[in-house]
C-alpha cells in the first residue's frame, strides 16, 4: 500500500511524437493522453497538428515544442525520466509486464516504418504490445498509444477519474487556457534548428516559413485567446 502512495504522488508520463506521418493522428493522441493521465505531449520539430479527433481534449492537455530529439531528451532526463520507444525490437519487453522504474516518456514510431535509427538511440528501453490474433502486423500508433498508456496509469496508480452516467466526468477548462510552450531560444538552439531544417527541407518535414497553409485548427489557434 505504500509504494502505491509514493507511486501516485512520484511518478509522471509523457508522449513523445517526433515523426507521425498523419498529422490527424495527433489529435487522436492528444485525447488518449488526456484519459490517461500524461503530464505533457512534447512535439519535436514541427509546431504544428490537425486537432481532429481530439474532441475538445487539447485544452487539458499540457504542450512542449523541441527544434530536436536532442533537446526533448535533455528536458525529460532533467526531470529523471525514462525514455520508452514503443517498438518491437530484440529487447523489447511486453508492455503487460509493467517494466517501468520511474517517469517515463513514450515515443511512437512513425506508422509505415516504426521508429528510426536515431530515435531508437535516445532510447533507455522499448516495450511490445503481445497480438494474439494472425491477421495484422501492428497496430495503428494511436491504438498502440492507448494501450501502452493505459498500462503506465495502472503501474503508476494513478487515479481513476469519476464517472457520471456512461461516462467519466470532465473537468472543467483551464481559466487561462496555456499559451504554446516552445524550448528557450538560446543560440544552441537556433543553430540545431537551422541544421534540422537543412536536413529535412527535401522531406518537407520543416518549411521555410514553419507553417503548413494546408492544414487546420494547428496548435497556432488551439492556444491563441
Amino acid at each position: 500500500m505504500e509504494n502505491e502512495e509514493i507511486r501516485k504522488d512520484k511518478f509522471e508520463s509523457y508522449v513523445v511524437v517526433h515523426n507521425i506521418a498523419k498529422r490527424h493522428n495527433v489529435g487522436t493522441l492528444a485525447r488518449s493522453a488526456t484519459a490517461f493521465g500524461v503530464a505533457e505531449l512534447i512535439l519535436v520539430g514541427r509546431r504544428d497538428f490537425n486537432a481532429f479527433g481530439s474532441h475538445g481534449s487539447t485544452s487539458h492537455l499540457r504542450f512542449r515544442h523541441f527544434h530536436s530529439l536532442s533537446l526533448a531528451r535533455s528536458y525529460l532526463k532533467e526531470r529523471d525520466c525514462d525514455i520508452c520507444g514503443v517498438e518491437i525490437t530484440e529487447t523489447a519487453m511486453a508492455v503487460n509486464e509493467h517494466p517501468f522504474r520511474k517517469s517515463t516518456a513514450f515515443l511512437l514510431g512513425n506508422e509505415g516504418t516504426g521508429l528510426s535509427a536515431k530515435e531508437c538511440e535516445i532510447c533507455d528501453f522499448f516495450v511490445y504490445i503481445p497480438q494474439y490474433g494472425g491477421g495484422t502486423a501492428s497496430l495503428n500508433v494511436t491504438v498502440a498509444a492507448s494501450i501502452v498508456l493505459h498500462h503506465y496509469a495502472v503501474w503508476a496508480g494513478f487515479s481513476e477519474r469519476t464517472r457520471e452516467g456512461n461516462k467519466f466526468l470532465v473537468a472543467e477548462k483551464p481559466a487561462n487556457q496555456m499559451r504554446r510552450k516552445y524550448c528557450t531560444d538560446t543560440a544552441e538552439a537556433i543553430a540545431e534548428e537551422r541544421k534540422l531544417k537543412k536536413e529535412n527541407a527535401a522531406n518537407g518535414f520543416f518549411n521555410e516559413s514553419g507553417k503548413d497553409e494546408a492544414s487546420s485548427n494547428l496548435l497556432d489557434a488551439l492556444f491563441d485567446s
